[in-house]
């Protein structure tokens, strides 16, 4: 299955992890630019990180607000946020990066998981709560 495709999980379609070595529209010999280097340091860096409009303590959306809540309904302790408001490269760049047009992004253990409905629909099945559980 190429990288960045869908695939049935249960119920609903989850998104398998994009392989960013190995992506369709650069070739290996590119480097990646430097705010594609940041995100992939700071997803790569931190085991639970959660790029989103806001903090965790006055998000500035809806979506990225509910995503905080999930998680902390969660337990997950260990969260890095990035505010993507401070920093329009980021901003731009998280899409490019998983190729999802939406935030709030989260990743955990360095792969994608989805935004604030995919969060929701994984923390009523439970599987967010296995995900972020620690190996």
């Amino acid at each position: 299955m190429p990288a960045g495709a869908s695939r049935a999980v249960g119920s609903r379609p989850m998104r398998m992890p994009y392989n960013h070595e190995s992506n369709g529209n650069r070739s290996r010999s590119i480097p990646m630019s430097d705010v594609q280097q940041r995100i992939d340091e700071l997803v790569k860096g931190n085991r639970v990180v959660l790029f989103m409009k806001g903090t965790a303590q006055f998000p500035m959306c809806g979506f990225s607000g509910r995503a905080i809540q999930i998680l902390n309904a969660c337990g997950a302790d260990d969260l890095k946020t990035v505010n993507v408001l401070e920093d329009e490269e980021v901003r731009q760049g998280i899409k490019d990066y998983a190729q999802w047009p939406t935030i709030p992004q989260l990743y955990v253990n360095g792969e994608f998981v989805g935004g604030s409905d995919i969060m929701m629909e994984m923390y009523q099945s439970g599987e967010l709560q296995q995900a972020l559980a620690k190996a």
